[in-house]
């Protein structure tokens, strides 16, 4: 396992539609492992393959606490229901130094397969909702600065060019 380099804003590789996995082998082990392991050092609570420059549909999150983790890793995943609408403070580690509220839905069913070659689904709501949607986007190449404002997002985009976001 290692740390891995986390793309930022404005990166190619975070506006592509990830590829499906075909195999689940050793190496994607490997690289879920390292995702993950970049997740908990940055610190955050999901990350996906795009954000450390692989366009592939690969996802690590965490929506328990640091003192009872709850670490999800997920090939291909898809959301195959979804309802209800809530809003959240979100922040994104490909998007350093800013915040914004973003609407989402409140309740989802998601559809992936495991490591270990199993299929599951996953009936999410609230929290771990929306951070399956937040990395769910990715896999899509959409960040949470698309799903804001277009003055929000221009004051971020205004930040990042003088340097003058704050330091994480």
């Amino acid at each position: 396992m290692s740390i891995l380099e986390i793309e930022t804003y404005p990166a190619a590789v975070l506006k592509q539609k990830a590829t499906a996995i075909e195999n689940i082998d050793d190496s994607l082990r490997e690289l879920a492992d390292s995702m993950l392991e970049t997740m908990y050092r940055a610190p955050g609570v999901g990350l996906a393959a795009p954000q450390v420059g692989r366009s592939i549909r690969l996802l690590v999150a965490d929506p328990g606490s640091r003192e009872e983790p709850e670490p999800m890793i997920l090939v291909n995943p898809k959301i195959i229901t979804a309802e209800g609408r809530t809003s959240m403070q979100e922040g994104c580690l490909s998007v350093p130094g800013f915040t914004a509220e973003v609407e989402r839905y409140k309740q989802i069913v998601v559809q992936a397969w495991t490591l270990d070659e199993r299929e599951v689904e996953l009936e999410l709501e609230d929290f771990p909702a929306i951070l399956l949607q937040h990395e769910l986007d990715h896999l899509e190449g959409i960040l949470f600065i698309d799903r804001i404002s277009r003055l929000k997002r221009n004051i971020y985009e205004r930040k990042l060019k003088k340097g003058t976001l704050p330091e994480d």
